[in-house]
């Protein structure tokens, strides 16, 4: 069972959830949504148990929109993780932590619903006084119990971001080929120079050929009379008698 809380002090609003004990927990704990596709933010009460919360931050998403949680959301969820501390609940004057759930570092040597941290600069801390019932109140008015399928949810919602990925390379591709090309003014006089280059370069060639084949005819009217008989001597005789 794992129970959703609102937080309407944000637009869109902000949804924050826990497990019912540490066994919910290990589920949470392994099948939390990374930043590339949402930013799902765990918060403890340092140094004593506590549940663990998380927080799904609401679009549209950064790379550090974590470190940046308006302070009123920041707020509820310090306040929703000590009310959910057996001990903390009871004192004033203690630390939440929280870190993004792809920070969370498991081992199969940590007891159940235990967990570490891959880079401890990544954690961050929220100093509260006392408990304000006005906020609890107002976040329990919002809970609901569900039993959702954890594996499930990220599976399909990575299936969805994998469409959305394929959609937008599609759509850079079309772009890419359907570019219309401009020229500037400077290309368009170079093209024009281009050509006529090469028209006088051609017409060159043909004077060039003109000039030296225009004796072609001459010299093969002169051989063609010499090898006719019409025109030789009568006493001529072929090499063949």
């Amino acid at each position: 069972m794992v129970f959703y809380h609102t937080s309407n002090v944000v637009d869109p609003s902000a949804f924050i959830y826990l497990g019912k004990d540490k066994v919910e927990n290990e589920d949470l704990i392994a099948h939390g949504w990374p930043e590339d596709i949402t930013k799902d933010i765990w918060f403890h009460v340092d140094n004593l148990s506590s549940a663990h919360i998380y927080l799904r931050l609401p679009p549209p998403h950064s790379p550090d929109q974590w470190k940046n949680i308006p302070e009123e959301l920041l707020t509820d969820c310090a306040q929703l993780t000590k009310a959910n501390s057996i001990e903390g609940n009871k004192k004033d004057n203690v630390t939440v932590i929280y870190t993004p759930w792809s920070n969370l570092k498991k081992s199969g040597s940590m007891a159940t619903g235990q967990v570490g941290f891959k880079d401890q600069k990544m954690v961050r801390r929220v100093y509260v006084e006392q408990r304000e019932n006005a906020i609890v109140n107002r976040l329990n008015k919002t809970k609901v119990e569900k039993y959702p399928d954890l594996r499930q949810e990220k599976a399909d919602r990575e299936k969805e971001e994998r469409r959305k990925e394929r959609i937008s390379a599609q759509e850079k591709v079309g772009e890419t080929h359907h570019t219309p090309q401009w020229y500037s003014a400077t290309d368009t006089d170079g093209c024009v120079q281009k050509k006529d280059d090469a028209r006088l370069a051609e017409e060159r060639a043909q004077l060039k050929y003109q000039k030296e084949h225009m004796y072609d005819d001459l010299h093969a009217d002169d051989e063609i009379a010499q090898s006719s008989n019409q025109d030789r001597d009568p006493d001529f005789l072929d090499d063949f008698f």
